[in-house]
């Protein structure tokens, strides 16, 4: 692995710091007036999410990560409750891939089978998943539409097939197909 000093460290390196992968999510340079130049970088952890600052010298340096970013898609899951496996086959060499709940975050919502998603793999293990950034998803459970009902009103819960439950507007039944934005978890459109 490639050690980075400081003119290498740049937004979207991944570093390994304290044994764990980590994302360079800001990296500033300074050249104070007086004094040695230095570089702050904000990063962020691949494994939990965690956020840092750290400040690096001259002298310092840190270790490229061997995390890879690659697209996959979801297959199935395995097992139940915490003892749950996502499958992912890599769209490439057919490769299958193992993601457990930590590794899935959030994604899991939102996956309902044959999603392409972005998995990062580091030492050939997935860290983090990344879901379609829209899903079109079936309404299981809401409660029922009334006529002139608008969507300047607050609007309602509804649960998802996948088991997520998002606001929708008061307009939107049961059994519709629905768009959601997956990086924010809201309604975006109705499907036709």
């Amino acid at each position: 692995m490639a050690t980075l000093g400081l003119n290498d460290v740049k937004t979207g390196k991944k570093i390994i710091h304290n044994g764990d992968p980590w994302i360079i999510t800001e990296a500033d340079f300074v050249k104070p007036g007086k004094g040695q130049a230095f570089t702050r970088i904000r990063i962020r952890n691949l494994k939990d999410g965690r956020t840092t600052e750290q400040t690096l010298k001259s002298s310092d340096s840190y270790e490229e990560a061997d995390a890879v970013d690659t697209d996959a898609n979801f297959s199935y899951i395995e097992g139940t409750g915490a003892d749950r496996e996502w499958i992912f086959m890599h769209t490439e060499t057919f490769e299958q891939h193992r993601a457990n709940l930590a590794a899935m975050g959030d994604a899991w919502k939102w996956l309902k089978g044959d999603e392409e998603c972005v998995i990062t793999l580091f030492n050939g293990n997935i860290i983090a998943v990344q879901a379609p950034k829209f899903v079109e998803l079936k309404i299981v459970e809401t409660d029922p539409g009334v006529r002139g009902d608008t969507s300047g009103g607050g609007g309602k819960p509804a649960t998802l097939e996948t088991g997520a439950v998002v606001r929708v507007p008061l307009f939107v039944n049961q059994d519709e197909v629905i768009k959601v934005d997956t990086r924010t978890g809201e309604y975006d459109s109705r499907v036709k």
